[in-house]
C-alpha cells in the first residue's frame, strides 16, 4: 500500500500471516526477501484498523476476551515470518515504525537503507507495543537499557545507530542497492541444500528461546535425523573435489 505509506490495515495484516504460512510449505521457494514499496517501509498500523478492532460489545469482560482474541491473531500473523520454515531478509528502507518494527524483529535477517530509521511510537498513541517488538527486541539487540530506552520514549532510531545496536547486519547507500544486496543474499542462501538451511533457521529460533543444553539436544536429535540424507554426503564429496585455482 504505497500510496498509504504501507500503513497496516487488517486486510494486509492478515494477508502478511497467510503469505508466509504459503510459502513455508512452498517447495520452489528457498528464500524470501520482504520489502516496501514506495517512499517508507512501513507507517505502522493504519489508524482506521485500529478503529476497527475496537470491542462493541457492552460488558466489560465480554469486550477484554474479544480485544485478547484480536490481539493474539494479529501477533500470529507476523509470529508466521519466525515460523516460516525459510529464511526471511528484511529489506527496510526510510521509516519503520510501530507494527513494522513488531514485523522486522519476526525476520531472520535485517538489511537497511542510509536513510532508515526505527520507532517504537505505540507509547505515543497510548497503548504498549503488543505484537513482538517488547518480546523481540531485547533478543535482537542484547541491550536492555537500549530497549527500554526505545519503547519509553518512542524516539526515531536512525540507520547508524540501528547498526550499532545490532538492529541490522548491513547498511545500503538507497532503497536500490539495498533491495540488490537483499536478493543477491537471498540468491546466495537459496543456492545451499535447503534441508541445511531450513535446519539451521529452526535450531537458531529454538535456541534463542531455550537454555543451551536444550539447543545442543535438540541439533542432536535434528542431525541424527538428517545426517542420513544425501545431501551432506554431496556437499562433503564436492568440497574434497574443489581445488583452489590460486
Amino acid at each position: 500500500r504505497p500510496d498509504k505509506r504501507n500503513a497496516l490495515s487488517l486486510d494486509m495484516w492478515h494477508e502478511i500471516g497467510s503469505c508466509f504460512n504459503e510459502l513455508s510449505s512452498t517447495p520452489d521457494c528457498r528464500s524470501i526477501v520482504l520489502s516496501g514499496n514506495g517512499k517508507i517501509f512501513c507507517a505502522g498500523i493504519d489508524l482506521g484498523a485500529f478503529l476497527q478492532i475496537m470491542p462493541k460489545q457492552s460488558d466489560p469482560a465480554h469486550k477484554s476476551l474479544y480485544l485478547f482474541d484480536v490481539v493474539r491473531q494479529l501477533q500470529d500473523s507476523f509470529t508466521s515470518l519466525e515460523r516460516c520454515k525459510k529464511p526471511v531478509i528484511a529489506a527496510i528502507h526510510s521509516a519503520c515504525v510501530g507494527g513494522g518494527v513488531d514485523l522486522v524483529t519476526a525476520a531472520d535477517i535485517r538489511l537497511i537503507s542510509a536513510d532508515a530509521y526505527f520507532q517504537v511510537k505505540e507509547v505515543d498513541i497510548g497503548i504498549v507495543a503488543d505484537v513482538g517488538t517488547i518480546q523481540r527486541l531485547p533478543k535482537i539487540m542484547g541491550n536492555q537499557s537500549a530497549v527500554s530506552e526505545m519503547c519509553l520514549t518512542g524516539r526515531k532510531v536512525p540507520a547508524a545507530e540501528a547498526i550499532s545496536l545490532g538492529m541490522a547486519s548491513q547498511v545500503h547507500d538507497d532503497r536500490d542497492s539495498l533491495i540488490a544486496a537483499a536478493l543477491d543474499l537471498a540468491g546466495s542462501i537459496a543456492s545451499k541444500s535447503p534441508v541445511a538451511v531450513q535446519g539451521t533457521k529452526s535450531n537458531l529460533v529454538y535456541s534463542r528461546n531455550h537454555s543451551v543444553e536444550e539447543g545442543l539436544e535438540r541439533v542432536a536429535l535434528w542431525n541424527a535425523s538428517m545426517l542420513l540424507g544425501g545431501d551432506p554426503v554431496a556437499a562433503v564429496t564436492g568440497a574434497n573435489e574443489f581445488e583452489d585455482p590460486a
